[in-house]
């Protein structure tokens, strides 16, 4: 071992110092110095260091085992949909601090794999109608301060072996919460506004709530705007072939897809309605969680407003 000057300094503050101390000093400089001759300038035992070093080991392969397990059960909970980053923040929720890199490499060595889709287009708006169309409200401010403040609609379809659904959707923008949908193998004005009518009894709207949907015919409609209209609720409406101004619910749609109609076969109608029913009420509205919101699931989120306003925390 050679002689340097701050090796030197180092060494002979190290002698001061508790065994474990020393133990890792030679950890970390085993790969440019004998240990035997480490041991021997700093006064340790070389059965001591190996001791140590073996507890060390253990200690960290079991920490791993331990983040490992709470891994793969928080991957098992979310139907094997979450990626690194959302296990991430349900370690440090569990209070396990890792790195989401960490995490990453844990799951690739463990071949947790988050599930994945890739969706062929199939088209439901219609937007070649003669219904009158509304200015853009939302103008892509997806920010809200409290419930009610703005819902976005949008459809999207299902297929099964009796062939296509179609999911009608309102999210309210607040806690990304669905809080109307509907089911149908016919796309039509009725899809639309039974999930509407389904919205309103879980929250009925205040006057002045902005209402934001694709032009399609469906939420064009007399009879959809009427019900907007008696209920106070402003239209607005995404510029023609933007998804991006309604990106909330189109991610929503975008997301049961990737995690649970990418992944199943339905051979009825009636067998994807109970699996979707099943997915959006038990799963995503309660279980899942959600990155814009703070990491907790759309109910988790409206619980802790109501608590935070003093309110009810049991619905």
């Amino acid at each position: 071992m050679g002689r340097r000057s701050g090796d030197s300094k180092k060494g002979g503050g190290l002698l001061r110092q508790k065994p474990g101390v020393i133990y890792a000093f030679i950890e970390e400089h085993r790969h440019e110095f004998r240990v035997a001759k480490m041991c021997k300038v700093l006064g340790v035992s070389r059965g001591g260091y190996y001791e140590w070093r073996n507890r060390a080991q253990c200690s960290q392969k079991q920490r791993k085992a331990s983040i490992v397990e709470a891994i793969k059960e928080i991957f098992v909970q979310s139907r094997k949909t979450y990626g690194s980053p959302r296990i991430t923040m349900e370690l440090y929720k569990q209070g396990l601090t890792v790195t989401q890199k960490t995490v990453s490499t844990y799951m690739r060595e463990y071949g947790l794999r988050p599930k994945s889709a890739s969706k062929k287009g199939k088209k439901t708006t219609d937007s070649n109608h003669h219904q009158p169309i509304y200015p853009n409200l939302l103008k892509r401010d997806f920010h809200t301060e409290q419930p009610g403040e703005t819902w976005v609609a949008d459809i999207t379809y299902i297929w099964t072996r009796e062939g296509w659904l179609y999911l009608a959707s309102v999210m309210d923008l607040f806690s990304r919460k669905v809080i109307g949908w509907n089911i149908s193998h016919r796309l039509t004005k009725e899809l639309a506004t039974t999930a509407l009518h389904r919205a309103m009894r879980l929250q009925p709207p205040q006057e002045g709530l902005i209402h934001h949907s694709d032009r399609g015919s469906q939420y064009a409609s007399h009879d959809y705007q009427a019900i907007l209209r008696e209920h106070g609720m402003r239209t607005s409406m995404s510029r023609k072939g933007d998804c991006y101004d309604n990106a909330c619910i189109e991610s929503f749609h975008a997301t049961i897809e990737k995690d649970l109609l990418a992944h199943e076969t339905y051979d009825t109608r009636e067998e994807a309605k109970m699996s979707v029913w099943e997915y959006i009420a038990c799963f995503y509205n309660e279980e899942r969680t959600h990155s814009t919101i703070g990491y907790v699931s759309p109910n988790q989120f409206e619980r802790q407003y109501r608590q935070a306003q003093g309110g009810d925390t049991t619905a």
